[in-house]
Formats: structure tokens, sequence, C-alpha cells
């Protein structure tokens, strides 16, 4: 399956709408998600990670306690492609289970 290529400027803006929370800091989606604690956090993280690896794209991203900060990019096209936004799109609907 063919990798997606990067988005425009334009495309990654018109996008952006339906992720108010994210921004593009760095040539990244950005996000930072605060949970109720620490168990949340890390609940989150191991439910991305299993969505994130079936896709073949994984976050940047750390923790600290109930913090969790993501980066999105997709380094082989060397920037935001569709894939960011619909591996943000699958995080928020986590994020919204969990907090």
């Amino acid at each position: 399956m063919p990798r997606p290529a990067k988005l425009s400027s334009d495309e990654v803006s018109s996008k952006m709408r339906s992720l108010p929370e994210w921004s593009v800091t760095n040539g990244k989606l950005h996000r930072e998600y605060q949970f109720p604690d620490f168990t949340h956090a890390f609940g989150f993280m191991a439910a991305v990670a299993t969505i994130a690896e079936k896709m073949d794209h994984h976050p940047d991203w750390s923790n600290a306690y109930k913090n969790v900060t993501v980066d999105l990019s997709t380094h082989d096209a060397g920037g935001i492609t569709d894939l960011d936004f619909q591996l943000a799109k699958k995080m928020e609907s986590i994020a919204q289970k969990l907090r």
C-alpha cells in the first residue's frame, strides 16, 4: 500500500477545523492531553499504541504523570499527511472515553 503524500499548508489548515484542540507546531500536529490520573494517561497510550501499530503509523509522544503530549507527522513523507489526521481523530475518540 503506498504511503500518503505530504499535505499542502492549505490542506492542513482546512483539515484542522475538525480538530479544534490540536495545533500545528514545528511542522507537526500537536496536542497536550490531561487525564484524571496516571492510570488513565497510560491507558490512553496503550489503547492508541494498538491502533498505531495496526496503522503502521506511530506518534512521537511523552507522558508525565497524568499528561500526554503528542506530535504527529509522517516521517517518510516529510510532514503532515492524511494518516496523521486519521490517527489524531482516533486519539480524540479514545481520550473522550477516558476523561
